[in-house]
């Protein structure tokens, strides 16, 4: 299915505008004049598919979304924090040997692009003692 590039457009601009994660009704409030409900959750849909966004389930067993930059490092992977819903982008050779070992341990083949890691980020885990 194709979709109206202005509306695109105009909901990944919106999208990529949020620090931490957000609801499909988040994006909808912001368009709702322009684009109908099915349409963003069509979107959002084809986004998650293609790894321009991560979606996962809050505490209250309800999708929650966020954008993930794009980066062509090959070392690239995120930090998502557990309790403030921050992503942090980070490079770092360490991942090329979790990968191999995911690989040879587990016959499990990681995605470069997107390998989130879950945790908690400096200052949450400093409120946290």
């Amino acid at each position: 299915m194709t979709y109206n590039t202005k509306q695109k457009d105009l909901i990944l601009n919106i999208i990529k505008g949020y620090k931490h994660s957000f609801t499909v009704n988040d994006i909808y409030e912001q368009v709702k004049y322009n684009t109908g409900l099915t349409t963003v959750y069509r979107l959002i849909d084809k986004l998650v598919a293609e790894g321009t966004i991560n979606k996962t389930i809050d505490e209250n067993n309800k999708p929650i979304y966020q954008y993930l930059d794009e980066c062509d490092e090959k070392n690239h992977f995120y930090l998502k924090c557990d309790k403030c819903g921050d992503i942090i982008h980070t490079d770092c050779d360490c991942i090329e040997s979790i990968s191999k070992h995911m690989l040879k341990e587990h016959n499990f083949h990681t995605s470069d692009k997107h390998i989130i890691i879950n945790g908690l980020c400096n200052n949450c885990s400093k409120e946290a003692k």
